[in-house]
């Protein structure tokens, strides 16, 4: 199973940045992700066995992130796959604290590849032909976050599709997505 750790973005910002992604196409080329797919990858897993998918999702049933937020206020763009994407400022402290929190976690459980390097960024295009420009709007977002979802992730050849396994507990306000 492909699995990773993932904020989810709740249905208005989806929505908002599924406008975005529409500008972003329109100046930038490429292939549009669907509004359901938008997240923030805290953590890829890669390839995992399905006991050690449950052992993660029984583990995470039990953790408690602190709820935070995250503020998208820039394009970016991955060059060599095509990657346009939003994100925020590098090193933003509370999603560097739960990425090592998580991947701390996982360690523990045997899951291998922390990164060296965390670019917090949700995707918008994948193989775009053109940079992010000055022509695209100005972005200044606020993502308040409060769980924490396992995602399955299946590749086909009309892209990849995504099916949550488990989540964190819900916060107090959180209406479960």
């Amino acid at each position: 199973m492909r699995l990773f750790l993932a904020l989810v973005p709740p249905p208005a910002l989806r929505r908002r940045l599924g406008a975005l992604a529409d500008a972003a196409r329109t100046r930038c080329g490429g292939r549009r992700m669907p509004d359901d797919s938008f997240h923030l990858t805290l953590a890829f897993l890669g390839e995992q066995p399905a006991s050690r998918a449950k052992a993660i999702a029984d583990w995470l049933s039990s953790f408690t992130p602190l709820p935070g937020r995250w503020r998208l206020d820039r394009w970016g763009r991955f060059r060599r796959p095509g990657i346009v994407w939003l994100g925020g400022a590098e090193g933003e402290p509370a999603l560097m604290a739960l990425q090592h929190q998580l991947w701390d976690g996982l360690e523990v459980l045997g899951v291998e590849g922390r990164p060296t390097r965390f670019v917090p960024h949700v995707t918008l295009l994948r193989k775009a032909t053109h940079p992010p420009s000055p022509a695209l709007p100005d972005v200044a977002l606020n993502w308040d976050y409060a769980c924490v979802e396992l995602i399955q992730s299946t590749v086909t050849p009309r892209g990849s599709h995504y099916r949550r396994l488990a989540r964190t507990p819900a916060a107090p306000g959180d209406a479960g997505r």
